[in-house]
């Protein structure tokens, strides 16, 4: 332990997005960082503007040094990394090692585990730029928490540390739970992307100030409200507006992925609306017809 009680030497390997941030937040917290990795000219820059003084060494000489070591690297390294450091004997009986990601649990970390080490995985359902504005954004936000239960306080006790709210998420559900929460922000991502590209064409100047207001309004209601929070044509049945929007979309060869993205949304929320029981059979068909103008 440090020299403060229940104040630990925290090593973290990996200073992209997330790590930094992270790293920042438990010093906040009074834990000290000991060490970095950084493998690139710009993750050094990102250590150096938000770690000043944190002094940036290899892999094992962090582990090292470290009673926390923070795998802040992308999913699949996440497993080799834990792997290789066992075969060259550099994990510590008692050392807490955690990893960010939310595909994969515990299991990941078997080759820290196997040489006494605890095996923790805690995510953050957040986006990060790699900044100290996401440092704020971690207040309140929620993080899964996964581990072995005789440990899990430790998981819980650091994420509350840092301003999250910890959730515990089974091991076997971490990929269902990571899928879900990939498929929404990814997903309303691409299409506010291409909701702009579509205004763009359209003449819009500035799309995205436009389009700002109706999607926070209909994510907001999304989130509130849940399926009968749906707007617009489909819920509606307007299968003339759906018909022309197909025929608008179509007409312009620089939306052709916008036009198949339509399409499939489309096909999605009259399934929802049906199994909500919000659409009936018949003008459902007249929807799905529509898709075919």
């Amino acid at each position: 332990m440090s020299a403060r009680a229940g104040r630990l030497g925290v090593g973290v390997i990996g200073m992209g997005h997330v790590g930094p941030v992270i790293a920042s937040a438990l010093r906040a917290a009074g834990h000290s960082i000991v060490a970095v990795s950084a493998s690139s000219d710009a993750s050094r820059e990102r250590a150096d503007a938000m770690l000043p003084g944190v002094p940036i060494e290899e892999v094992p000489v962090v582990v090292e040094r470290s009673e926390v070591v923070v795998l802040a690297v992308p999913d699949d390294q996440i497993g080799p990394l834990a792997t290789g450091l066992a075969r060259s004997g550099a994990w510590q009986t008692g050392q807490i090692v955690i990893h960010l990601s939310g595909a994969h649990g515990v299991s990941v970390l078997d080759g820290a585990a196997s040489q006494g080490a605890i095996s923790l995985a805690i995510h953050p359902a957040m986006t990060f730029t790699g900044t100290s504005v996401d440092v704020r954004r971690l207040v309140g936000a929620p993080f899964a928490v996964t581990g072995a239960a005789p440990f899990l306080p430790i998981a819980q006790a650091l994420v509350v540390e840092m301003g999250g709210e910890p959730v515990v998420v089974d091991e076997e559900h971490r990929p269902l739970y990571h899928a879900g929460l990939t498929h929404g922000a990814n997903s309303i991502a691409g299409i506010a992307n291409q909701t702009m590209r579509i205004l763009g064409e359209a003449g819009v100047e500035d799309p995205a100030r436009y389009a700002r207001p109706l999607l926070e309004a209909a994510l907001d209601r999304a989130l509130t409200e849940g399926v009968a929070g749906i707007s617009g044509p489909v819920p509606r049945a307007d299968a003339g507006t759906v018909a022309a929007h197909v025929r608008a979309l179509g007409a312009s060869t620089g939306l052709r992925g916008e036009l198949d993205t339509y399409a499939s949304m489309t096909r999605a929320l009259v399934a929802l609306l049906q199994d909500a029981r919000l659409l009936d059979e018949r003008r459902a068909t007249e929807l799905l017809a529509a898709l075919l103008q």
